[in-house]
């Protein structure tokens, strides 16, 4: 299958198109009078198709089959099928790298599309197993509850009446009678009433999934077919600041501690997983939410861009196979279950073969992210995380094809390298989200830069006298502004030339620039 181009005019909005315009005999000296078409700043990214052929085969027979029937990108499907695979695994399993490296089973992801694209029908076949799983999980935990209320209860009245007995005992007896009160009051309690299984949250505030995650052991999943999430993180329901808190913490598992003056939570290893489908304004939305780059909650997420089916779509399509269902149900439920039960997180290995093939991957990706001519440069944030993704994935697949008990076999090299295969894939539309969220500042200011060339219809100008034409809060000093320059005569919009002197004595004049005459034409 060939890589789709970007196709939404509202996401990729920005950089207007040049207007053809006669070429004009007035260039500097000393600089050709020939030009050539300029090369857009940035091109349509190529988005490729989800790869589900990655996927043991059981899980890409079914995500294929879900396309098929709700005639939708695989991408969705298959990025809602990883996050399956994380709430079943996440806070119960951890892939071990190499040395200190430890990385949790948990994901974020998020597939944009606009509506109509049946987001809620593929949430609904593919997370249905994970309901059917937690309604065991609280079935199974129902008489276990049930006990540790009653000797709750029971440890507390003997207690009680205890602590009444030691208050009216008499002088000598009062120091046994308080003894055996603390007794019975320290053991009463040390006994807690586990609370109700739960894998699963929608659309939760901060305060309400750091309690559910304090509440089960640190784990939990939030799945959702609306954006509303982001809403609630970015503060819009409330008069606070962004607490964006859980969701750092929750993706890395880092420690957290949340004291307030109601109540105090402890999660030594938070494991969160969030598995979302937004339309793609909502990506650009949540690029303004205030630190949610800085902080890095931008940087976590794995993010799925797929051309929309609408228009394309067939009528009468073929059901989903009873039988690939039935597979695919029972393998979620059996691997949900298995691990359900973990106190201390399985640990996956990685082959040596398969380590040496993410140290190969690692190698690669390194001079990428380069600010300076590295293709994710502009996103390390995002691709600082990378590896950590790929191996997460990876052994999110050998859990697949191995169940339960994929601890007891270290991840092969084929399965890491299909995770790659998978990190390529988010790599390149995270490149296509970020565009649409203006993440690079150099293509920002060049693009700042264009406008003002327009708008004052220069065909030579001065550095300083560009400069001055643009914002201070965009462009601070010259010194930013030259990357912007070099990006625009990279791909043709400008010449700099170096005027002739007009005197002996003296420095020499200060580079100029001359204009393509496209952008002065676009500008009359």
């Amino acid at each position: 299958m060939t890589p789709q181009p970007v196709d939404s005019p509202d996401l990729w909005a920005g950089l207007p198109t040049l207007e053809q315009s006669p070429g004009e005999d007035d260039t500097a000296p000393g600089v050709p009078d020939v030009w050539e078409d300029p090369v857009p700043l940035t091109g349509r990214r190529e988005r490729p198709p989800f790869p589900a052929r990655v996927f043991p085969a059981w899980l890409g027979e079914f995500v294929a089959a879900v396309a098929e029937e709700t005639q939708t990108p695989v991408d969705l499907a298959g990025s809602i099928a990883l996050a399956v695979l994380a709430t079943a695994a996440g806070g119960r399993s951890v892939v071990h790298v190499r040395g200190n490296w430890r990385e949790p089973t948990n994901l974020y992801t998020v597939v944009a599309l606009p509506p109509g694209n049946r987001k809620s029908a593929v949430f609904t076949l593919l997370t249905d197993p994970l309901f059917e799983a937690e309604k065991q999980l609280k079935a199974a935990m129902k008489p276990v509850i049930v006990e540790a209320e009653v000797t709750a209860r029971l440890a507390k009245e003997a207690a009680d009446k205890a602590a009444a007995k030691a208050a009216s005992a008499e002088a000598d007896k009062r120091d046994q009678a308080v003894a055996t009160a603390v007794g019975l009051a320290q053991t009463a309690d040390t006994l807690a009433v586990p609370a109700e299984p739960v894998l699963l949250a929608d659309d939760s505030t901060p305060e309400t999934v750091t309690s559910l995650m304090a509440e089960q052991g640190g784990r939990l999943s939030v799945m959702s077919d609306e954006g509303g999430i982001f809403d609630i993180i970015a503060g819009r329901y409330s008069s606070g600041a962004p607490n964006m808190e859980v969701f750092l913490k929750g993706h890395a598992g880092g420690r957290l501690r949340v004291t307030r003056q109601t109540r105090r939570e402890y999660i030594d290893a938070p494991a969160l997983t969030m598995g979302l489908a937004v339309q793609p304004e909502v990506l650009q939305a949540i690029g303004q939410i205030k630190g949610a780059k800085g902080r890095g909650l931008l940087g976590r997420f794995l993010y799925s861009l797929p051309v929309s089916t609408v228009g394309d779509r067939k009528v009468i399509t073929d059901p989903v196979p009873e039988q690939t269902a039935a597979t695919y149900t029972a393998n979620v439920i059996d691997l949900t279950l298995k691990l359900a039960g973990w106190t201390d997180p399985a640990l996956i290995q990685l082959s040596p073969e398969a380590d040496t093939a993410l140290i190969r991957y690692q190698e690669r990706v390194e001079p990428q992210l380069k600010a300076r001519g590295g293709k994710l440069g502009h996103i390390t944030d995002w691709a600082a995380k990378l590896a950590g993704a790929v191996a997460r994935m990876a052994a999110l697949l050998h859990l697949a094809e191995h169940g339960g008990n994929g601890y007891a076999h270290p991840v092969t090299e084929t399965t890491l390298s299909a995770a790659i295969e998978l990190g390529e894939y988010y790599t390149a539309h995270a490149l296509a989200v970020f565009d649409a969220m203006g993440a690079d500042p150099v293509l920002g200011r060049a693009r700042s830069v264009l406008d003002a060339l327009r708008d004052n219809g220069w065909e030579d100008v001065s550095r300083r006298d560009v400069f001055t034409a643009l914002s201070r809060s965009e462009v601070p000093t010259i010194t930013d502004l030259e990357p912007a320059l070099a990006l625009l005569e990279d791909h043709g919009y400008l010449r700099s030339y170096q005027p002739e002197r007009t005197g002996k004595r003296g420095r020499p004049p200060a580079p100029r620039l001359q204009v393509h005459p496209k952008v002065r034409g676009s500008g009359r």
